[in-house]
């Protein structure tokens, strides 16, 4: 178990108390104009873990940290919450939502077998608390892949499922071939709502192989940063810039690049 020191969050709390009161810019802000912001810190933390960034991860949840006392203590000012009721609710939270850990009262402990079950659990507590859907805790602004992942996940929770991989492919070249025929049609609607259901099905599948699939296109996107770039620094060796070769030249050095870092 790792040690916590109060005094380091005091501290924390006490500096955005003083940056609250005599910093213009801290001054200024509102949940609205901290938004964006907190997202992009967000994403910063997800790139240092994809790299398992150590010294990332510290600092980057260190900005996290500050955008949660950041919040409260804007909570706190309009009277909506105070930092102690937000701490205090996440606690009530996970207790209540772990019955196999904390005994409600009246009532001995839940039985689980594995993590699907806490799963199903979970869900079926949320649904209890007064979540009118299973999905209803997917939030809206997620990306769309990640959404995707999320809602799948969620919707397992009362079984609807597919029982194989096997089914799941067939459902992916099921979808394949409904796109064909919208590109047939020329209707860019359908080709656009078809090609959605190939994307859905293919994040099914990967989460079937229990592969993340949003970990799973980043890698890829790497790779190709990676290969194109080193495609460019070897046209800069030979003097002829990318713009000035054919996409045969290109995709030779391409395709020896790859063989390069395959090997």
């Amino acid at each position: 178990m790792s040690a916590v020191n109060n005094d380091s969050f005091l501290r924390l709390v006490k500096i955005m108390d003083e940056l609250r009161e005599q910093c213009p810019w801290d001054k200024k802000q509102t949940i609205h104009t901290l938004r964006q912001l907190t997202i992009e810190e967000t994403y910063e933390l997800a790139d240092a873990i994809t790299e398992s960034d150590w010294k990332g991860i510290k600092e980057e949840l260190g900005d996290l940290l500050l955008h949660i006392v950041f919040y409260a203590r804007i909570g706190a000012e309009q009277s909506q919450f105070s930092m102690d009721e937000m701490i205090n609710g996440i606690c009530e939270k996970l207790i209540s939502r772990h019955p196999h850990i904390y005994p409600s009262a009246g009532s001995g402990l839940t039985h689980v077998n594995n993590e699907e079950d806490v799963k199903r659990n979970w869900e079926k507590l949320k649904l209890k608390e007064g979540k009118r859907s299973v999905l209803g805790g997917v939030p809206k602004s997620l990306p769309s892949m990640v959404k995707a992942m999320r809602l799948q996940e969620k919707a397992k929770q009362v079984g609807f499922e597919w029982d194989n991989k096997e089914q799941v492919w067939d459902k992916v070249e099921e979808e394949k071939r409904e796109l064909f025929e919208a590109i047939k049609s020329g209707d860019v609607n359908k080709m656009e709502d078809e090609l959605g259901d190939v994307f859905f099905s293919l994040v099914n599948f990967a989460r079937f192989l229990r592969v993340d699939a949003e970990n799973a296109l980043e890698r890829t996107n790497k790779k190709f940063i990676r290969r194109f770039t080193q495609m460019e620094e070897v046209a800069l060796e030979t003097g002829k810039p990318l713009q000035d070769m054919t996409l045969e030249e290109m995709d030779s050095i391409w395709n020896s690049i790859k063989k390069q870092q395959t090997r």
